[in-house]
């Protein structure tokens, strides 16, 4: 153990207690104090469901939680950024739709999280089994270091009689029957039938057109990258050859499904996520992907969109190669050249003629790609351009109709072209069905009362809808006429930091994790991207450096905003006998609201990997 560790590992801050209006899933109905866990080590894990790095984190703990079982309890504390996430149902929804295997306190007013001074998801907070906490981790990428943490932990609380071994609070919930799980994404079949993606049960199903008899289903079933497997299966496109092709979301990876031979085929990823440094272009099976979460044929290739990174991706079949196209991995909403645009998990696409449209997720946004008139069109994303139809910011979200720059949306997942050149939004987090018209740059309500759409296809002059909370497929005729809906806007529920005018100094603290050391081979090991919402909000201190430490000017004038902070740390496993240490990445990415005042802080800390400080 480093000194700086072993210094604050000492400093003995007590765990404070797991509150929670919403109370506990996966315990059996059984609610848990922090005392009643005394004698094991805790891994608290601050997530909310629309957090692609929040999946990202709870699948990375998953080896940890298994090999540990008798000496780890990891709790997921769920804290909502949108309104739909402090829905109790919604919570138990997410938990089994991500196979969440551990106790998850429901905390939708955000009461533990603030007792833990929490101030991005994901964060990890390990607690050790005296009731004290040593570490925090925001972001992911921290998996090795808290396995780490965790063995030297048993090993000391072993020998001081501290530890105690055993099962833990984790009861797994009934099993409920039917034909579709959690579906994600629809495509209509040149037979006529549909191609769902049943992606809790990680299968593709084949249904016949009315939506509900089952023809066949695809992949073993079983989590996994193996032949035929598929691991949370989400977007789904059919390809010049007729072949499909899958967003095999929770392997990183594309496959091809023959629907004539039924044969299944990787044909980009390595089953790995893709790392900040990684290779961003190359030969389709030897580039990392992050969470491919929808596809859609256009402008002659496969467009992928890449949740994990925040970018649209492009697979070319008749190269094998895959290129980053547009965005640069920082979240946000920012148009323009596609290699300088912005994205926060782009979720669903549509070709649409010479558009592709996109369903932004994190920004509640509808946006779209075109062709600038410049360049050939390829290769990291020369000649197109990103513009916003619908969407205000990471923010800003809720359910008003009327001209596109004062409509809201709430996390939409998924968006279908319409015959008349309008657009249809599934507006997940609305339970509803939008339609935008570019012609008039309106934005209307189609159908309400849907269980967390997804996606949806055109089926003659009906529209299909994949109901994903419904786990149902659901017909409607087209409406001529809009639905008329009460409007709602909101903003997250975080309360903003009160900071004070002028001068404020930002410092992300890390803390390379013990027995490792900043990896400086290759030049800096760490990068900081500082930018706001409004883009005025700072004087000075905007743009990318290497130094975790910031001066930021705040203008004058502007009272509340969003400062927006990326982080990058790499660190290598610090032995000189081992000739090729293993390395890590650390990154975040925070969206913190400020509030300008006279009494306000003049420092903001930023805890991005190490010991509680």
């Amino acid at each position: 153990m480093n000194d700086a560790t072993s210094a604050t590992r000492h400093a003995r801050v007590r765990a404070p207690e797991l509150v929670g209006k919403g109370g506990w899933l996966n315990t059996g109905d059984i609610s848990y104090t922090l005392s009643d866990l005394r004698g094991r080590i805790v891994i608290l894990d601050f997530w909310t469901f629309c957090c692609i790095n929040c999946l990202h984190v709870i699948d990375e703990l998953r080896e940890l939680e298994q090999k540990h079982s008798d000496t780890v309890v990891i709790i997921g504390v769920h804290s909502p950024k949108f309104v739909h996430e402090a829905e109790h149902q919604a919570v138990v929804d997410a938990v089994e739709r991500y196979e969440v295997h551990h106790p998850v306190l429901d905390d939708p007013e955000l009461a533990t999280w603030k007792q833990y001074a929490v101030r991005a998801w994901p964060t990890l907070v390990v607690i050790d089994p005296e009731g004290y906490v040593v570490a925090q981790h925001a972001g992911e990428g921290h998996a090795h270091a808290i396995e780490r943490l965790v063995a030297e932990l048993e090993a000391e609380h072993a020998a001081k009689g501290t530890l105690r071994r055993g099962d833990g609070p984790y009861v797994a919930p009934e099993p409920v029957p039917s034909y579709l799980r959690f579906p994600g994404k629809v495509l209509a079949l040149p037979s006529g039938n549909l191609l769902v993606s049943d992606t809790t049960r990680h299968q593709l199903v084949e249904l016949e057109p009315d939506g509900e008899t089952v023809v066949r289903r695809i992949g073993t079933g079983e989590r996994g990258f193996g032949q035929d497997c598929f691991s949370e299966p989400q977007g789904l496109a059919l390809l010049p050859d007729g072949t499909v092709i899958v967003a095999d979301t929770v392997n990183h990876a594309l496959r091809t499904y023959d629907p004539v031979s039924g044969a299944i085929e990787v044909v980009a990823g390595t089953g790995r996520q893709w790392w900040q440094g990684s290779p961003t272009a190359g030969p389709a099976l030897e580039v990392d992907l992050s969470s491919p979460w929808d596809v859609a044929w256009w402008a002659d290739r496969v467009w992928i969109a890449m949740a994990g990174v925040h970018q649209l991706w492009t697979y070319d079949p008749a190269t094998g190669t895959v290129e980053a196209a547009a965005g640069t991995t920082n979240e946000g909403l920012v148009d323009g050249p596609a290699a300088e645009a912005w994205f926060a998990q782009p979720s669903g696409l549509a070709a649409a003629g010479d558009r592709l449209w996109i369903a932004d997720s994190e920004t509640s946004a509808l946006r779209y790609v075109e062709r600038d008139g410049e360049g050939s069109g390829h290769g990291d994303g020369e000649g197109f351009v990103v513009r916003t139809a619908v969407g205000a910011g990471l923010f800003d979200f809720g359910h008003r109709d009327g001209p596109a720059e004062q409509a809201l949306l709430q996390h939409p997942l998924g968006v279908t072209a319409l015959p008349d050149g309008s657009v249809a939004v599934s507006d997940t987090y609305n339970h509803a069905l939008r339609r935008f018209d570019p012609a008039t740059g309106e934005v209307t309500t189609l159908a309400t009362d849907l269980r967390e759409p997804s996606d949806a296809v055109l089926v003659g002059d009906d529209i299909v809808v994949v109901e994903s909370a419904g786990h149902r497929l659901t017909r409607l005729r087209l409406p001529e006429d809009a639905v008329r809906v009460e409007s709602v806007a909101h903003r997250t529920q975080r309360e903003a930091t009160e900071v004070a005018p002028g001068a404020l100094q930002l410092d992300v603290v890390f803390t390379a994790p013990s027995g490792q050391k900043l990896d400086t081979r290759y030049g800096p090991s760490t990068r900081l991207l500082v930018s706001s919402t409004p883009p005025g909000l700072l004087a000075e201190g905007e743009g990318a450096g290497t130094d975790l430490s910031r001066a930021l000017v705040l203008a004058d004038g502007i009272t509340e905003g969003v400062l927006h902070v990326s982080a990058m740390a790499a660190s290598c496993d610090d032995d000189p006998a081992v000739e090729y240490p293993a390395c890590h990445v650390h990154q975040q990415d925070w969206g913190v609201p400020v509030r300008v005042t006279d009494g306000g802080t003049a420092r903001l800390g930023l805890v991005l990997a190490g010991m509680d400080a």
